[in-house]
Order: C-alpha cells, then structure tokens, then sequence
C-alpha cells in the first residue's frame, strides 16, 4: 500500500520534471536559432559592405522570412541593400519603416534619411524610363517589431495628431482617425495599418 500511495505521490512529480524538461529544450531551440539568424544578419552586413549585394539579399531574406517579428535594424540594413540592388520602391519601403520605427534616436538615423533621400530619387527616376520590373520584398508583409516601448509615431499624421487637407476654401483640420491622442500607434495597429486592415475610428 505503501509503495502505490508513493508511486501516486511520485508520479506527478516526475511529470512535471519531463514538462520542464520539454520547454527548456524548446527554450533552447528557439535560442540557438535566434543566434542563428543574428549570425545571418550580421554576415549580411559583410557581404553588402564587401559589394556583394545579391548575396546579401539571399541572407538577409532567409532572416527576414525565419523571424517571429522584424527587428528595427533588419530593416535599415534590408532598405539599405535594396538601394544599391536598385530596387528602389523595395528601399524607400524599409527605409521608411526604420525611421517611423527609431525616430531621430535611432542609431542609423542619420544614414537612413540620406540612404532614402537617393532612394527615392532613384525610384522617381525608375519609374520614368520604367524599364525594369524588380520584384519588392515590401515591409507590409511582415510583422514588424516595434521595439520596447510597443509604440510607433503615427505615419499618417507625422505625429501631430491632425491631418492637414489644402481644399479652395483654404486648410482643413481635420483629427487623425488612426492614433491616440499623443500622435502615436501601438505595435498591433502599427502592422495592421501597413498591411492595409486598420480601421479608422469613428
């Protein structure tokens, strides 16, 4: 009787040893391969750095199609490479998306605007002779990681929580449908908006 009410004892015990057991490795396996793809990401930025910038596209889009949610930086070095593949509509996306990101504080801020300012003028220039049909990688399928903070300055407002139409009368003011009221998006509405699905609010 003894050695069953221990069993019974016992056995839950050595249950919920193997349930831990079982999450650790998978805490691990998620480990090893975000380790994985850092290293990925930073092999990357050698080979864009070295002009090998096809090479770099295949490595940055294995990270990019093997994360949870894009990190911030993945999408500067993503814009950046897309710039020098000439593929510029891809570039002003990414490059954007880091700067609505990071803001001003962000470490490749500065790159980022002179990286966007040729970008676009190379894409103004591409789609005038429109000779070439590159395919765009576009941020707006992916989730977005938005940081720690989890908010996002509204891209639609720049901010300011109003939107500013030029009509005959003169300007109209009108409360940006799509933020709070200090001008920002949590992380949730931020991808949404991108992909096309958040609401305005009434």
């Amino acid at each position: 009787m003894r050695v069953t009410l221990l069993a019974l004892v016992l056995f839950p015990v050595s249950l919920f040893a193997q349930v831990d057991k079982i999450e650790q490795y998978k805490l691990e396996q998620q480990q090893i391969k975000q380790a994985q793809l850092s290293r990925q990401l930073d092999e990357a930025v050698v080979l864009m750095d070295s002009g090998k910038y096809v090479e770099a596209e295949e490595k940055l889009l294995n990270v990019l199609n093997n994360v949870r949610a894009v990190p911030s930086d993945l999408t500067f070095h993503f814009g950046k490479n897309s710039l020098y593949l000439e593929k510029y509509k891809q570039s002003v996306d990414w490059l954007n998306k880091y700067i609505q990101l990071k803001g001003t504080t962000g470490q490749f801020y500065t790159e980022a605007v002179d990286l966007l300012k040729k970008a676009e003028v190379g894409l103004v220039e591409s789609q005038k002779n429109d000779s070439k049909k590159a395919v765009d990688v576009l941020s707006r399928n992916y989730e977005i990681d938005c940081g720690p903070t989890g908010k996002v300055m509204c891209p639609v407002c720049k901010g300011s929580t109003v939107i500013i139409k030029k009509n005959p009368l003169g300007d109209e003011y009108k409360t940006c449908p799509y933020c709070s009221k200090h001008g920002t998006l949590t992380c949730e509405e931020y991808n949404k908006l991108i992909r096309g699905e958040l609401e305005p609010r009434l």
